[in-house]
């Protein structure tokens, strides 16, 4: 189990790194857009480069984000039931849903978007805007976003199972929510 728990580490470590990055993107995205609007409105210019270069950074965003978004349990839930269960019980609600929703699905998009992605790269698309943008970068950053979601959810898994057979303190496993 330790050797798990040390991955797990490894995993969580790798996303606050991208994490930290996306958080600079945002800033980035934001003085991007904001520059557009600008030289737009007083130059009477406009760029698709510039434009898809938004889109490319927001898209970013949320795709390397994901990971980091779950490590810090700022997913969206529904919380009915789940603040009245006990921590056992949020712990198995927690292992069951990433071992049966959570890395199913990543895996599946995962599998579907791969030839769409190694399609792209092999014919090098490009944006069918004039003066557009490289396409296959951003359809490459798919599945990188994927396998850093699968990654945590497999961190997450790993420190639900350590809570649940005592080799870790429940509260340890939990992690601050984002606010």
């Amino acid at each position: 189990m330790k050797a798990l728990l040390r991955l797990s580490e490894l995993i969580d470590a790798l996303n606050e790194r991208v994490g930290v990055l996306v958080t600079w993107l945002v800033l980035l995205v934001t003085l991007l857009s904001a520059a557009n609007a600008v030289v737009r409105y007083a130059f009477r210019y406009s760029s698709n480069a510039y434009l898809e270069a938004q889109w490319y950074l927001f898209a970013l965003i949320f795709l390397w984000g994901a990971g980091w978004t779950l490590r810090h349990n700022g997913h969206v839930r529904v919380d009915v039931l789940y603040g009245r269960l006990s921590k056992r019980a949020q712990l198995w609600i927690n292992l069951l849903g990433t071992l049966f929703f959570l890395l199913p699905m990543v895996g599946l998009v995962l599998w579907l978007s791969w030839p769409i992605v190694m399609e792209s790269l092999r014919i090098r698309e490009m944006s069918p805007d004039a003066g557009g943008l490289p396409r296959w970068p951003i359809k490459l950053a798919v599945p990188i976003g994927l396998v850093l979601l699968a990654l945590q959810g497999l961190s997450e898994l790993i420190k639900r199972v350590a809570a649940l057979t005592g080799h870790l303190e429940p509260a340890a496993e939990a992690q601050e929510e984002v606010v």
